[in-house]
């Protein structure tokens, strides 16, 4: 063997293990962080305007922990749908398909899964989400949000029957009982038909005094 087909063979070797030091490098970025508990709960709001009271329910098959959200008064269709809390938009976009129920065809077909939906990420391992919006999203992956910011309107794309905002909060990989204004909603496992009546928090920050 030639002095450069040994020189060839040395930096093959070097170049290997830095691309396997590199490769280590980025798997730990991506499983180190999930290996990490879940921080505090963030204090979530109802992801609806302040001050409106809506009907929070599940049924049987509906999913331990999933919530339907309906108003109380007036028409659901459109209604604006709230960040819970602060966070950073990880999905925007169609979940399944989006079926063809419309205020104007509250009939038509249905689709599939969640139809237009929003994800976002509080930090601490903690999500939520929002599904069966009425037409795109208003946000984008990767747009920061603030609490009380609109996502989208309550609307009945994807699985729908009928026009209302499914909504999930999710801890780690695990979806988790909802909380809103510091309390626990009660709504837990789907064996039966439940509902609880809530009235928003999720309002405007106070102006600080001057």
């Amino acid at each position: 063997m030639t002095t450069g087909q040994r020189r060839r063979r040395r930096t093959l070797r070097v170049l290997l293990a830095l691309g396997g030091v590199a490769a280590l490098l980025a798997i730990a970025v991506v499983i180190v962080p999930l290996l990490r508990p879940p921080g505090p709960r963030p204090p979530f709001q109802l992801p609806v305007a302040c001050g409106e009271t809506w009907r929070l329910g599940t049924y049987p098959g509906h999913d331990n922990y999933d919530i339907d959200l309906f108003p109380t008064a007036g028409e659901a269709w459109g209604r604006p749908v709230l960040a819970s809390e602060d966070g950073t938009v990880t999905v925007a976009g169609i979940n399944g398909s989006l079926g063809g129920r419309t205020p104007g065809n509250p009939k038509g077909p249905r689709g599939r899964g969640g139809g237009y939906w929003v994800k976002i990420d509080h930090g601490g391992r903690w999500e939520t989400q929002y599904l069966h919006l009425l037409e795109p999203p208003l946000v984008r992956a990767g747009q920061r949000v603030a609490r009380g910011e609109q996502l989208g309107r309550v609307g009945s794309t994807g699985d729908s029957g009928a026009p209302h905002l499914h909504y999930e909060q999710h801890r780690g990989r695990e979806k988790v009982e909802t909380w809103f204004d510091g309390s626990a909603s009660g709504i837990t496992h789907d064996d039966t038909e439940y509902s609880v009546t809530l009235t928003s928090n999720n309002c405007p920050a106070e102006p600080l005094d001057r």
